[in-house]
């Protein structure tokens, strides 16, 4: 436990202390978005040391309800982005190619559009070609609800093991490699 508290003492340090030169959005300072640095690489958290992620529900951009009890049984990825984040330009489209590879392996993604104009965030997933569901996150309470680990920058995402809890925490863009790795490893556990 003492471990976890570290690393995200840590996150929360590093996506709140800095705000130039950085390659993710703040979400939770009223409203405003401002660039700031974030964790290069994820950490899969020692399953003894996780934590069950929030419940959270919503309309997906393609018009259909989500609960995140959807998720349920499989690992997860939880990628928060938008539309007009120059970071999720980049690794959306790499999203898509690691989704393409491990979605027969029991892992889901869920894109979480926040803070966006929902025309927007459809023409931004059709030019990147992502065939993975987004929802609808306009004011960013699912990134609220997140906060916890932190998802308190764009683009964040979180990896959920197969019984819904936090395996692991980015809080800046991910390089595909070290999304592979840390899926292979939650992945493996079962």
């Amino acid at each position: 436990m003492r471990r976890l508290l570290v690393v995200l003492a840590g996150a929360a340090l590093l996506a709140g202390g800095c705000s130039t030169g950085s390659n993710a959005v703040d979400v939770n300072n009223g409203g405003e978005f401002r660039f700031v640095a974030g964790t290069p690489a994820g950490e899969v958290i020692p399953a003894g040391e996780r934590r069950s992620a929030p419940k959270f529900s919503g309309e997906l951009l393609d018009g259909s309800a989500f609960s995140s009890g959807e998720l349920s049984g499989d690992v997860a990825v939880i990628n928060f982005w938008g539309s007009w984040c120059p970071p999720c330009r980049v690794e959306s489209p790499e999203f898509q190619q690691v989704y393409t590879e491990v979605q027969a392996d029991g892992v889901r993604f869920l894109g979480v559009n926040v803070k966006d104009d929902k025309q927007l965030a459809d023409a931004f997933l059709t030019s990147k070609a992502i065939s993975f569901p987004s929802l609808y996150d306009p004011r960013g309470e699912v990134a609220l609800a997140f906060r916890d680990y932190p998802a308190n920058a764009i683009p964040s995402t979180i990896v959920l093991d197969r019984e819904g809890r936090v395996a692991a925490v980015y809080t800046a863009a991910v390089k595909q490699d070290d999304l592979r790795a840390v899926l292979a490893r939650v992945v493996e556990e079962g």
